[in-house]
């Protein structure tokens, strides 16, 4: 096998550069690629899950409307290292005031995962939106639109990005193996699809993940290499406890926890993604509405840093006794 120690992330390797090269998103990017066109913009608020193309859409933008000088104009900053009002104050500050250089009418900065600012520092953020807006277009990336506050959001043209589909991520997916010359089989594709729930940047690193060992990507050396439960594992441990066979359903978690290493976080994802294809004669709907409330409920402790093996046996044990009655 040739020596890949030097090889390049394959996230950032085949990243769209421009907006035409986007893929999915339909509803976003022809309107991105109108401000491209007419070199003009307002500021803008990208919200969506994590891994939907919201720092390459800004990346992509710049680049269209900049040219060769979209470095020189564009500023990317991350509110989750630098979430007070000091740096809204010093650093946003010093780069808004600021002209643009070349030819370019204002310049870009970027600040993702904007609703890790304190309402303080959003509050100061708005006020430099308002003062510099001749000079600065701000971009503000954000998981939950809900945490940044109205005035910001009164001051965007908002763009929602949504979870890839599953033909999206294949197509994707299927562009990078042939350039990288691996080989996926089809249910390599459904494990992965299954385990990134839309998340194309999740979905990529796990292909490279498995792509890095062997030519030849199955399922199987997904289960080897990438943590990421298999949808087939959670049908066998969620199926023994649905049939009441609550040892067989631990001994099958123990073995996703111990032997895969997986999170309990990704367990519980592939939980919540096959739920709604069990059968109505093995699970009726109200017992998986009430499975779906408890998820929900040992998602929550699990983020509050409970163990994973306490929270998810809890949660296979409330299976195996049946929803209607532990409800």
């Amino acid at each position: 096998m040739p020596d890949r120690s030097g090889e390049a992330i394959w996230v950032e390797k085949y990243r769209p550069s421009t907006l035409a090269q986007m893929e999915g998103q339909e509803a976003v990017v022809p309107l991105l690629r109108s401000y491209a066109e007419k070199r003009s913009m307002p500021h803008l608020l990208f919200a969506g899950p994590p891994g939907t193309g919201k720092t390459t859409a800004a990346l992509a933008l710049a680049r269209d409307l900049f040219g060769a000088e979209w470095r020189q104009n564009f500023l990317e900053l991350n509110a989750s290292d630098e979430r007070g009002i000091d740096t809204v104050r010093t650093t946003i500050k010093q780069y808004a005031r600021t002209a643009p250089l070349g030819e370019a009418g204002f310049k870009i900065l970027f600040l993702d995962e904007a609703d890790n600012l304190t309402q303080e520092a959003q509050a100061s953020l708005r006020r430099m939106m308002e003062r510099y807006a001749a000079s600065c277009r701000f971009i503000l990336s954000c998981n939950y639109s809900s945490r940044i506050i109205e005035p910001i959001q009164s001051r965007c043209a908002v763009f929602r990005f949504r979870a890839y589909r599953p033909e999206a991520v294949r197509h994707q997916l299927a562009r990078i193996a042939a350039a990288e010359h691996r080989t996926v089989s089809a249910d390599a594709y459904e494990a992965i699809i299954a385990a990134s729930g839309g998340d194309l940047r999740r979905a990529t690193n796990l292909l490279q993940l498995a792509g890095t060992h062997v030519a030849e990507i199955t399922a199987e050396t997904l289960k080897e290499y990438a943590t990421a439960p298999l949808r087939r594992e959670v049908e066998g441990m969620l199926g023994a406890a649905l049939h009441g066979n609550f040892r067989d359903a631990r001994d099958r978690l123990y073995a996703l926890l111990v032997d895969r290493g997986a999170a309990g976080e990704e367990i519980l994802r592939a939980i919540h993604a096959y739920l709604p294809d069990v059968p109505e004669s093995v699970l009726p709907a109200r017992d998986k509405v009430r499975l779906l409330e408890f998820l929900g409920e040992v998602d929550f402790r699990l983020a509050q840093g409970a163990s994973d093996r306490i929270q998810l046996e809890a949660l296979l044990a409330h299976v195996a006794q049946g929803p209607s009655r532990a409800g």
